[in-house]
């Protein structure tokens, strides 16, 4: 297989995955806005996108002119989850934390200057965050992606994020010397806060979990900043923690020979 200076991508190849993922960005796209977008020429677009939908991996709606992702999509991102080792290892992990506060929580993984949300479990109150299996926010404004920033240094993060930083909230973090600090910061604590930095009103608290090395997963916990009471911080990271311990406790037996 060619590696390195001497691969070149196969063009329709990357078209094809560019129309996947900006379908999963914004599904209800027009041909006219994806070849405008992906600056596909229409009469290639029109082909790929016949073809995808002849396999099941994009659907039109009854007029034929909007597309969206398709069944096909979906039974391979389902079979990426039943397959990956820290979604089964953590599935009791965050049964555990979700039954003992009540509030959302969530595993996600790094993805370059993103975190996605691998797996989740409700939580038991109407007013709650808003997430779903899937979705792809900015690392720099989450609990989680920040935690797993920390894991690295400073020169990473900086090669990683996308510069100027986007901002979520009026609490966003934006700038490079205050992102660094508060990654300073928690290197030193162990574990990351979300300030209402990526929903107004939300506070998150995550820690990394130790299955590789620097960690690409963290496990975190959402409550709505009206339910955190004075001593609740101190409860939530004392539960990471233990969950972090029995994670490391089960990869431990896991190799043991």
């Amino acid at each position: 297989m060619t590696t390195g200076e001497d691969f070149q991508p196969v063009k329709s190849a990357g078209r094809t995955l560019d129309v996947l993922e900006a379908l999963a960005d914004s599904p209800g796209r027009s041909l006219v806005d994806l070849a405008r977008d992906l600056a596909i020429p229409k009469s290639s677009l029109h082909g790929i996108l016949r073809t995808m939908t002849q396999r099941g991996w994009v659907t039109a709606d009854p007029t034929g002119t909007r597309f969206r992702l398709g069944l096909r999509a979906l039974q391979v991102g389902a079979a990426y989850l039943e397959s990956d080792d820290a979604t089964g290892l953590l599935a009791r992990v965050l049964d555990d934390l979700a039954g003992r506060f009540g509030e959302t929580v969530h595993l996600g993984r790094l993805d370059g200057r993103h975190v996605v949300y691998l797996a989740k479990r409700e939580s038991v109150h109407p007013l709650r965050l808003y997430s779903a299996i899937g979705r792809q926010l900015p690392a720099h404004a989450t609990a989680l992606g920040k935690v797993l920033l920390a894991q690295r240094t400073d020169e990473t993060v900086d090669r990683l994020l996308n510069w100027p930083l986007a901002r979520l909230t009026r609490h966003t973090i934006t700038e490079p010397e205050r992102l660094h600090a508060e990654l300073a910061a928690i290197r030193e604590r162990g574990y990351a806060v979300d300030h209402e930095e990526n929903s107004e009103g939300i506070v998150c608290f995550a820690m990394a979990v130790p299955l590789r090395s620097p960690s690409v997963d963290a496990i975190s916990l959402s409550v709505p900043a009206a339910r955190l009471g004075p001593e609740s911080e101190e409860r939530i990271v004392a539960a990471l923690r233990e969950a972090v311990e029995q994670v490391r406790s089960a990869r431990t037996l896991l190799t043991a020979p």
